[in-house]
């Protein structure tokens, strides 16, 4: 939904309530204005697409694990912690950023990290490169040429979010997807650390499984 810029001639006591609601929301003045005429009119904006999607993945993931969700209204970005079995027990943060307009790929996934452990990080690093070649080999016969895309950055790693093939995907699809994909790959890392995987074929094992499981892949 493309946004232009116009003038409105608004009362100030409709601009305070606006701005009262739009801080309680956690957003701006000009997104609370365009949620609420959006609204009047039965249109669904982007925020609200986005909110759906994360009400799913809350629902999905907030019944299994240690997580903490958390998103704004409005906002394009939910934020999950999850505690890790190692050690001093580190705390990792995983990013769901949507995009507001999407195409084929329709958003990515932070795995942000905070630690000065060499082990941990080495840990970390190991086993994101293990996930790169896993989803490089396995992912092209779903994904063809819109493979999702990674990075791996100091204390960061990102990978897209991309729809396989034709696929289409609704609200409670695509929610589904990020959620399944999250708590797997958050599942398998944790493993890994713990030591609970003794070689990447046991870590493609179930890797496989989630593949096969009949999950909507994203």
């Amino acid at each position: 939904m493309k946004k232009n810029m116009y003038s409105l001639m608004l009362a100030e006591d409709v601009i305070r309530a606006v701005d009262a609601l739009a801080a309680e929301q956690g957003t701006n003045r000009s997104n609370m204005v365009n949620q609420i005429l959006a609204e009047h009119v039965s249109l669904v904006t982007p925020e609200k697409h986005v909110g759906h999607i994360f009400d799913v993945i809350e629902s999905l993931m907030g019944g299994r694990g240690d997580y903490r969700l958390y998103s704004e209204p409005n906002n394009l970005t939910m934020s999950i912690k999850s505690v890790l079995r190692y050690h001093y027990r580190p705390t990792i943060r995983y990013e769901v950023e949507m995009e507001r307009t999407p195409r084929r790929t329709v958003g990515q996934l932070k795995i942000l990290f905070r630690t000065t452990s060499p082990d941990l990080l080495l840990g970390l690093t190991r086993f994101f490169k293990i996930w790169m070649q896993m989803e490089g080999i396995y992912l092209k016969q779903y994904f063809g040429d819109n493979t999702p895309r990674y990075a791996v950055e100091e204390g960061r790693f990102r990978r897209t979010f991309a729809l396989p093939g034709e696929a289409v995907y609704d609200d409670e699809q695509t929610g589904s997807a990020i959620g399944n994909y999250v708590a797997t790959f958050d599942e398998i890392l944790k493993g890994y650390l713990a030591g609970e995987y003794s070689s990447v074929a046991e870590i493609e094992d179930r890797y496989l499984a989630y593949l096969n499981s009949g999950v909507m892949l994203i």
